[in-house]
């Protein structure tokens, strides 16, 4: 499931880049903080961009860990906006932005494309991110969190276009609440997400995952 959840989230996230909203806006500040449009744009693009440069590289060394560890360890969580990490991924995003929202749709399409045709015939390995520590993950649960990405970073750049959020498949977005609900319970604990979801009377004031 997770190949088909992020080709059509990829799908739906190429489409907002091509959205006319998203070039007019594309000088202005988005929605999150210390992140322009095109920035936020090429943050989007990069979820995609990213995935054939890992199925690129050798199989990995390092030792496989599980979804839940891997976001344990990842530095940005607990990284405030001026962390060192953040500050890369803000200039990574306004790098892959710096020749317009065309050319930035365009390489998306190109990589698109490309993982249409291979993605699906891949047998299941582990790979690895090179921005990453020294562990990898299953193929399956990179892309979910890439899906996770594209799902959470088109509805950050949609808001900051003043367009409606795109429509995510139920594949999709089923993984992506999945992986939210196990890191919000992990960070705030199984009994104020139950509330949450369930006691507007005793709900904590968040539940979020990051």
């Amino acid at each position: 499931m997770s190949t088909d959840a992020f080709l059509s989230a990829a799908r739906a996230a190429l489409a907002l880049l091509r959205d006319p909203a998203v070039a007019a806006a594309w000088d202005k500040p988005s929605a999150l903080p210390e992140f322009g449009v095109a920035g936020l744009a090429g943050h989007l693009a990069y979820q995609i961009l990213v995935v054939p440069e890992v199925l690129a590289d050798p199989p990995p060394e390092e030792p496989r860990i599980t979804l839940l560890d891997h976001y344990a360890r990842a530095a940005w969580i607990d990284a405030g906006l001026d962390g060192e990490i953040n500050i890369r991924i803000r200039d990574g995003g306004a790098s892959l932005a710096a020749d317009g929202s065309v050319a930035l749709a365009d390489r998306v399409e190109a990589a698109l494309d490309e993982l249409s045709a291979t993605l699906p015939g891949l047998q299941a390995r582990n790979v690895r991110m090179r921005l990453w520590g020294s562990w990898s993950l299953t193929l399956d649960d990179l892309l979910t969190t890439r899906t996770m990405e594209l799902v959470v970073h088109a509805d950050d750049l949609a808001v900051s276009a003043g367009i409606p959020t795109p429509e995510f498949t139920e594949d999709a977005t089923a993984e992506v609440v999945d992986l939210l609900a196990a890191l919000a319970a992990r960070r705030h604990g199984p009994v104020a997400l139950i509330r949450a979801l369930s006691r507007a009377e005793r709900a904590p004031s968040t539940i979020t995952a990051f």
